[in-house]
């Protein structure tokens, strides 16, 4: 396949690219009769609903399930009108809450959109006055939104821009716009100020940080350096079998030259590097377990093909990269279509210690069925948003491992399957907390959601009111979950027999138990 810029890109198989950069470990041992791990027989998560807040209820207005004591609110919907009247854009994806005057909230958000869909009456451009490029319909919009939790004002806030799909707030209170396309110029990052709505910092891509088909981003507060998720197009992924996958897709930081830490910064230039693992006998992070901690190292890519450096380069290789937060001191990210059941997977990086970490993965579609945008809630669980073929939902994961359900929509994909729901997008709190907002991607809508957050264990009764009541941010508990470990259950099963093989091999207990995984025979 030729990229728009012209570069071959190589259509070769996680078989192939293990036998010739996996590691002299893995081209010996594995042969074309490996037979893949049974994730059938591996012991199963089960979902508690009593660890979060409860069984959701059937909500009688046949939108939005919730658990009990939860109320919600549509405070924006595809089709309706801004405040200058120009119709509200479709397709909702990722979404930041910002503090703003008075006690508002301030919502910045994306919209997935480009020339190359359908756009009839039902899916509205972006109709901004400063765009990046007219012939695009991409772009974010902003909302003020009251103590009342109903919206004061709305308005474009970038436009031009393509396939925005997710992004990230930064510490410094703007949002950055993911592109998630490769083509005609389009395939940047570029910083939305809600405070400054279409100025011209809004419509300058980044390009230091990389022209590639971008996800999500999460940055370090103290140091400013972002990272950055990809979610290639290109090639196939076997649902049967990892080793014949011909996409990957991989994990990027920017280091900016200018960490002042303000609007603007970014675009002062930077280094661009992506993960690799270190003295790893294989490259796909399909075939390892949960539990499995490696050491990383970074190197060095440019901007202009960052991918292809990446994929020559020996950086570790996801299949399709989405949702992104830092928080507590680790930086969070997920691969949609990861793992041995292609459920999904939940990484942890922590930079202070350059591990990753395979925190968790689906192999149950009642526990996790697709994880997109990710959010670590203000007293630190971690949820995420699902994007899966039927029911999609928002899940929750406590530091202990307690997978619970949140919410559950009933709104069906339009032109989709029977039974098939649209996605969930753009997860976000308000800054005290005492606020969930989330959109539905397809017909856009946002919901603003409340209730007792306080009542899960150890939380502080926050008392009653609107968006104003006590913060439920808990910084120590973020803590924790950047440190927690990963459920027991997942724990690779090392034997003494494997214990002993991984000696006579040369290998690590660990990286044992990732051949014994694939079903390499060490013994």
């Amino acid at each position: 396949m030729t990229t728009p810029r012209g570069r071959r890109v190589p259509q070769l198989s996680r078989r192939g690219f293990l036998g010739i950069t996996g590691g002299s470990a893995a081209a010996l041992l594995l042969g074309p009769s490996a037979a893949l791990a049974r994730p059938d027989l591996a012991p199963r998560p089960k979902v508690n609903a009593a660890a979060g807040y409860g069984d959701l209820l059937r909500d009688p207005g046949g939108t939005l399930d919730l658990p009990r004591g939860f109320q919600y609110r549509i405070i924006s919907q595809e089709g309706g009108k801004l405040s200058n009247g120009a119709a509200v854009p479709g397709d909702h994806d990722g979404m930041h809450a910002f503090a703003g005057k008075g006690g508002t909230v301030v919502l910045v958000r994306n919209h997935e959109l480009n020339v190359d869909e359908d756009e009839g009456p039902e899916k509205p451009a972006v109709e901004g006055r400063n765009p990046y490029d007219g012939k695009q319909p991409g772009g974010t919009t902003g909302i003020v939104v009251g103590p009342d939790r109903k919206e004061i004002r709305s308005y474009v806030t970038s436009s031009g821009t393509a396939t925005n799909c997710a992004g990230g707030g930064t510490p410094w209170g703007t949002w950055l716009t993911c592109e998630e396309t490769r083509d005609d110029g389009h395939g940047y990052v570029y910083e939305v100020d809600p405070n400054d709505p279409e100025n011209d910092l809004s419509k300058t891509p980044i390009k230091a940080m990389g022209f590639f088909s971008h996800e999500a981003t999460g940055t370090d507060p103290s140091t400013g350096i972002v990272y950055l998720t990809e979610d290639d197009f290109r090639g196939e992924i076997d649902d049967e079998d990892p080793r014949n996958d011909t996409r990957s897709s991989f994990l990027f930081r920017y280091i900016p030259n200018d960490t002042s830490k303000r609007p603007g910064a970014l675009q002062k230039g930077g280094k661009l590097q992506a993960l690799a693992l270190k003295e790893a006998p294989l490259l796909d992070m399909d075939f390892y377990a949960p539990r499995q901690t490696f050491q990383i190292e970074w190197i060095d890519v440019t901007a202009e093909e960052p991918h292809d450096d990446a994929l020559y380069g020996g950086a570790a290789r996801f299949n399709r990269l989405e949702g992104a937060e830092f928080k507590g001191g680790a930086f969070w990210f997920d691969d949609t279509a990861g793992g041995e059941a292609r459920l999904g997977q939940i990484y942890r990086y922590t930079p202070g210690t350059e591990t990753l970490e395979l925190f968790y993965e689906g192999t149950d579609v009642n526990q996790m069925e697709s994880p997109d945008n990710i959010t670590i809630t203000p007293w630190g669980d971690l949820w995420f948003a699902e994007d899966g073929d039927g029911e999609n939902r928002v899940m929750g994961i406590t530091p202990e491992g307690e997978v619970y359900p949140f919410a559950s929509h009933n709104i069906p994909y339009p032109d989709g399957e029977p039974g098939e729901r649209s996605e969930f997008a753009g997860p976000t709190f308000s800054p005290d907390g005492n606020t969930f907002f989330v959109n539905i991607q397809s017909p856009g809508i946002t919901f603003a959601i409340w209730g007792p957050f306080d009542q899960l264990p150890g939380m502080p009764d926050s008392g009653g009111g609107g968006m104003a009541r006590r913060s439920l941010i808990n910084p120590g508990r973020q803590r924790l979950m950047a440190a927690a470990p990963p459920p027991a259950h997942f724990a690779p099963r090392i034997t003494g027999e494997l214990a002993e093989a991984a000696v006579r091999h040369g290998l690590s207990p660990l990286e044992a138990a990732a051949f014994d995984r694939l079903g390499v025979s060490l013994l």
